[in-house]
């Protein structure tokens, strides 16, 4: 898994967020043109390099995962920046495949103007957990 695939699958399991925000407008990588608003995207900002665990196959990974809220109206970029900032009080422990995970707030960005006059506003989040990879 990576950072933003361990912050997507806690996102689908907030029922507040996705009551606001189906998670079919929850996306990585980009916003597809003319896309539903209000909608998020999640995508890894930054990887340190993965640390081998003592046990072969498994590796330490720390992330940093934004998450860009576009909104139609300030009112609903606000109230999507507090629903995701919910996030990181129930991530502790197992997440899809990856153990140990702790996710945190990192740092929120200014508010800006999107395309087509929507509303814009990004949440980093320090993601840190275990996960095996066969390959290494």
């Amino acid at each position: 898994m990576t950072g933003a695939e361990v912050l997507g699958v806690l996102l689908y399991a907030q029922a507040p967020l996705t009551a606001f925000i189906p998670t079919n407008r929850i996306k990585g990588g980009r916003l597809p043109d003319g896309a539903a608003l209000p909608s998020l995207l999640v995508r890894v900002v930054s990887l340190l390099d993965r640390q081998p665990l003592v046990h072969p196959g498994w590796f330490r990974s720390d992330a940093l995962v934004s998450v860009m809220v576009r909104a139609e109206s300030y009112d609903d970029q606000n109230k999507a920046i507090r629903l995701v900032r919910a996030v990181p009080k129930k991530a502790v422990g197992t997440v899809g495949t990856a153990r140990n995970v702790v996710v945190l707030t990192a740092g929120l960005g200014p508010d800006v103007i999107g395309p087509g006059n929507t509303f814009e506003q990004t949440q980093t989040f320090r993601v840190a957990f275990d996960a095996f990879d066969a390959d290494d």
